[in-house]
């Protein structure tokens, strides 16, 4: 048995005490200071209010101010927090992490630089840790289709577990894996994190079809928009490819789990599919937000990150903005609140002249 302390009482952090758990591990779940009703809710109820559902009894559960305990004799620590909490997460394990804990990390994204370098999260999240303590834990990173209720409930699931060091992944995947929790690893880690971010990006796009449809004909129509969804889903694949090697990882990582697999459990709802939804109805960004309650939106934060990104990679010659048209387009929805138009001929390297083609069964 080993000890297992994980940081952030969201949803997935909490989920993965399931699997851990099962397989007979200590769990302390901790929370942020934002966390402090999830906490009071799973100590007191043994439930947790987003999975709305209990936790195994097994879970331990504590305040950010009890974390010291928590994490005393940890084998492994998970970094439960978003892409937003990153940083903060990162200052608090340099101060937390024991000598020998081995690290993974849920939060999905991409960090841009002012000159447009995008970094991924595991790299951002060892900012504050001394050169001595970045090479004792190498930070590994879970990627792959998962929802974090159906993870609770133990439904079947396949995830990727990412990094650079082989041995380190093949003990945390031997952690994890359960009959329904199964690991795959993969040394791709940059392919790996680039396409945990990405997807939300072209999720989101995928839900503005049912917007323009709604807009369109109105919400009864007995047609829907699975042939716009499917063309979108494909440019997001292709945009996805180019960045990913472009980076520096594996462009076939985008034909499995990390990549289009996440891709298409994102696009099937969720947060980023219903704010899509909104847009493609013709609200601006800050309308449709507030019209969710403004919830925590990865897809948008990472479609402003970099989308911005773009313009200054192609300025030092480091990629073309021709080759990103979807991802060009869902920034202007996003960032400048302009309507959806969406650029088709752009798609696929060029649409072919309509007009030369017709001139040609002339």
């Amino acid at each position: 048995m080993s000890r297992v302390a994980i940081l952030g009482a969201g949803v997935m952090g909490s989920a993965l005490s399931v699997p851990l758990t099962r397989n007979g591990h200590d769990v302390r779940l901790v929370g942020t200071h934002l966390d402090r009703q999830i906490i009071d809710s799973i100590k007191n109820r043994g439930a947790h209010p987003g999975l709305d559902a209990p936790l195994p009894e097994a879970v331990k559960a504590f305040q950010l101010e009890e974390a010291g305990e928590a994490f005393a004799g940890a084998d492994f620590v998970l970094s439960g927090v978003n892409s937003f909490g990153v940083r903060w997460a990162g200052e608090q394990l340099a101060q937390l992490l024991p000598d020998h804990a081995l690290v993974i990390a849920i939060a999905k994204g991409l960090a841009a630089e002012e000159d447009g370098e995008l970094r991924i999260l595991p790299e951002v999240l060892t900012d504050a840790w001394s050169e001595p303590k970045r090479a004792r834990h190498p930070v590994a990173a879970i990627t792959g289709p998962s929802i974090a209720g159906e993870v609770a409930a133990a439904r079947d699931t396949c995830v990727v577990f990412a990094g650079r060091d082989q041995a380190v992944l093949d003990r945390l995947a031997a952690t994890f894996r359960t009959d329904t929790y199964r690991v795959w690893t993969s040394t791709d880690l940059i392919g790996c994190e680039v396409c945990a971010a990405l997807k939300n990006c072209y999720a989101l796009g995928v839900g503005l079809a049912e917007g323009v449809l709604e807009a369109q004909v109105g919400s009864e129509s007995p047609d829907r928009m699975h042939n716009y969804e499917a063309a979108l889903f494909a440019q997001g694949a292709a945009e996805m490819r180019r960045i990913v090697s472009l980076l520096g990882g594996d462009p076939e990582t985008v034909g499995w789990l990390p990549g289009v697999g996440d891709m298409y459990v994102t696009s099937t709802g969720g947060r980023n599919v219903r704010v899509g939804r909104l847009l493609g109805t013709g609200l601006h960004f800050a309308e449709a937000s507030a019209k969710l309650g403004d919830p925590t939106l990865e897809g948008a934060a990472a479609i402003t990150e970099i989308g911005g990104a773009i313009p200054k990679l192609a300025h030092r010659d480091l990629m073309r903005v021709e080759d990103f048209p979807l991802l060009r387009h869902l920034y202007d929805v996003i960032e400048r609140d302009q309507p959806v138009a969406m650029p088709w001929s752009a798609f696929f390297g060029g649409e072919p002249d309509v007009s030369l083609a017709r001139r040609d069964v002339a």
